[in-house]
């Protein structure tokens, strides 16, 4: 089975999380709702790729947040992707009233409570990743 480590991200603004539409872009889960994610090259630390990511996709630089809270690595299957398994390393940052700048890479973004993630089409197993954090 293939693998594949990718860091995900959520900011924090008065209790409201960031979630991103992805674009038709991007090569997989186009048009999915997803926290700021991003794959880990080789060795590379987790925290620095999602820093890296956060600023990329979303012109937030590493001055702008507060790291809050970072869970262990977990595995995540997707219907899409027979025989390739996702190790997911999830971040959540607090930030106050950044100023959003999407790259190519999505197309959308909402500032949402918590409970509201439910209410949208998500890559797989977004809210297990969020509530890892929670």
């Amino acid at each position: 089975m293939r693998s594949t480590k990718i860091v995900t991200s959520f900011i924090k603004n008065n209790e409201r999380l960031l979630i991103l539409k992805r674009s038709n872009e991007v090569k997989t889960m186009k048009g999915l709702w997803a926290g700021i994610s991003g794959i880990i090259e080789k060795n590379e630390d987790p925290l620095q790729r999602a820093k890296i990511e956060i600023f990329e996709e979303v012109g937030i630089t590493d001055e702008q947040i507060r790291l809050v809270k970072s869970a262990e690595g977990m595995k995540v299957n997707s219907p899409q992707y027979i025989n390739h398994e996702w190790e997911i390393f999830p971040f959540l940052f607090e930030s106050n009233n950044p100023k959003i700048k999407l790259n190519w890479e999505n197309s959308d973004f909402k500032w949402i409570k918590v409970d509201e993630l439910k209410d949208y089409e998500t890559v797989p197993s977004l809210q297990k990743v969020l509530f890892n954090l929670l």
